[in-house]
């Protein structure tokens, strides 16, 4: 039995690639005004969300850097679920190193909040993405 040679999968556009990392960075922006506005009596400001967002963009770049996210930015699994893990354990363990806060209550928090909105939109966006294809069956 002769097994068939694989295609490698197309490169990433430059223009995935750069909605992906837009999509997570503001993904981490928005968990860090959403919390800070539910803890801060409603007062947002953008130091006080660089604050809070600074450890987790920090570790975002590294996750990026780690899973190689540009080769497959939109990928849910294969880079949707690492750069998860990295940006929550490195987003923790720099709140720690800053001194910040790292109550279990908020590392829950921001590990289910970080999951839904990390991975969230790369399975929303391949869910889309394969309702736009055109079907290749053919009718009889």
């Amino acid at each position: 039995m002769t097994e068939t040679p694989r295609t490698p999968p197309a490169p990433a556009s430059g223009r995935d690639v750069v909605l992906a990392l837009v999509a997570d960075v503001a993904s981490v922006l928005l968990f860090a005004a959403v919390g800070l506005a539910s803890h801060n009596e409603g007062v947002v400001t953008p130091w006080g969300v660089g604050q809070v967002a600074l450890p987790f963009l920090v570790a975002l770049a590294l996750g990026w850097a780690f899973t190689l996210a540009w080769r497959a930015p939109l990928a849910a699994i294969r880079t949707g679920v690492p750069v998860w893990l990295v940006t929550v354990l490195g987003g923790m363990l720099g709140r720690f190193l800053l001194g910040q806060g790292t109550a279990v209550p908020f590392v829950i928090v921001a590990t289910i909040t970080l999951l839904v909105l990390l991975v969230g939109w790369r399975l929303i966006s391949g869910f889309v993405r394969g309702r736009r294809r055109p079907s290749t069956s053919a009718t009889a």
